[in-house]
């Protein structure tokens, strides 16, 4: 199984390399790790996440072994380029790389140079060989706001490989109890269920959130649709709620903002009165004359909610929904399409009524009006949803308790 693991990781190499020619996302996925140069370290804690998601996912935790242990230098690793170029810079950490492809050579000399004394894996990322290396130097290994479902790898009958990069992690730190019953099933019981971290991250943005002027003066004394981390099929189905809803105003967040993109976007709304945020010039733009505003910039949706009373989350229409608790910890209700099953917070939300899962334009219609002109209803959502949120809080103080007494 492991030559077969080992032919997998080379042939993803191979594809990435060549899709480098034509895909930015691909190429810099190959210049970051073929240009940087590892430094030697003493004694770190290593950090690596998969992309930018579970980064502001593990923060939390980040954060407070930064503050209790400053003395300690910290490494944080990233595999996606969504998440090493928009972190890069962190100053959480004393270095931050691109994680090196997973062999065992490169698993070796990275583990050698950052030289960790224990290694902080989120949610999902399982590699081989570096945790092989770690189980090896006898580094202790945690994996926080981890997830499992019976559709996984590890539970399967040619899954043996993975079932054995689980025996190499030292404790897991789980959201749910079927999580943990699924982990002891495998007879692996070093487990905590200690929810997730997301809604500590989450919750503390909520207490305190940056202001942003610019967003309060679009807003007005209007009610505003916060429509983030869209996908086109996402922003076509919303596209026509901006003339059914004239009193309200509309922001978009999309995924992904590159020029093709956001034309794309632009096209979708042709009609509207919209204008991108990157258009906005200081004490010159009325902006109460604009319906409809575009986010074309990273880093500014998490801060966003404050300012809505309805949010929809992108992504539903393909892979999997995107981050619904940014919204929830401001009480905002929330619609997403058809693909969340895989997300326990999701899944919380529509049992609470709170959230709302739309397959077509009339679903979303239907969602809608209720949130939008219910206003008893609307009340008694961002209640419940808040409330949801605060009270899933304090994955991070059950880990960092465990980690600073082993």
């Amino acid at each position: 199984m492991l030559l077969i693991y080992n032919i997998g990781v080379l042939l993803y190499y191979i594809i990435i390399k060549s899709a480098s020619l034509f895909n930015k996302k691909a190429a810099l996925w190959i210049r970051g790790r073929n240009n940087q140069t590892i430094k030697k370290f003493e004694k770190s804690i290593w950090f690596h996440f998969a992309s930018l998601g579970e980064f502001e996912q593990g923060r939390p935790v980040l954060e407070q072994l930064r503050k209790r242990y400053p003395e300690k230098k910290i490494i944080i690793t990233f595999f996606s380029p969504s998440g090493y170029e928009i972190r890069k810079n962190t100053p959480l950490a004393d270095a931050v790389y691109y994680l090196p492809v997973d062999t065992a050579n490169n698993a070796q000399a990275f583990i050698e140079s950052i030289d960790p004394e224990l290694a902080i894996f989120t949610k999902y990322e399982y590699w081989y060989h570096y945790f092989n290396e770690l189980n090896k130097n006898s580094v202790p290994l945690y994996v926080i706001s981890s997830i499992f479902r019976k559709d996984q790898v590890f539970f399967k009958w040619y899954g043996s490989l993975h079932r054995k990069m689980l025996t190499m992690v030292t404790h897991f730190f789980v959201q749910d109890d079927n999580s943990k019953q699924l982990l002891a099933s495998l007879n692996l019981n070093n487990v905590t269920i200690s929810g997730d971290t997301r809604f500590d991250r989450v919750w503390d943005n909520a207490m305190q959130p940056k202001p942003l002027p610019v967003i309060a003066e679009f807003k007005g004394s209007h009610k505003v649709f916060v429509a983030g981390s869209t996908w086109p099929p996402d922003e076509k189905l919303i596209a026509p709620l901006i003339n059914q809803y004239p009193d309200w105003k509309f922001i978009f967040a999309p995924h992904e903002i590159g020029p093709e993109k956001i034309k794309g976007l632009e096209e979708t709304l042709n009609g509207c009165e919209v204008i991108k945020f990157s258009e906005i010039i200081s004490g010159q733009t009325p902006l109460n004359k604009y319906q409809v505003l575009i986010i074309d910039n990273i880093g500014m949706l998490s801060s966003l909610y404050q300012y809505g009373e309805v949010a929809y989350i992108g992504g539903g229409f393909g892979a999997g929904i995107h981050n619904t608790l940014e919204a929830a910890a401001f009480g905002l209700p929330v619609i997403f399409g058809p693909k969340y099953e895989k997300f326990k917070e999701a899944r919380d939300l529509v049992a609470l009524k709170a959230g709302f899962s739309i397959n077509t334009p009339e679903e979303l219609a239907k969602a809608a009006q209720l949130i939008m002109t219910d206003v008893e209803y609307h009340a008694f959502a961002s209640e419940k949803i808040r409330q949801y949120v605060k009270d899933n809080t304090g994955a991070t103080g059950k880990i960092i308790s465990h980690i600073s007494t082993v």
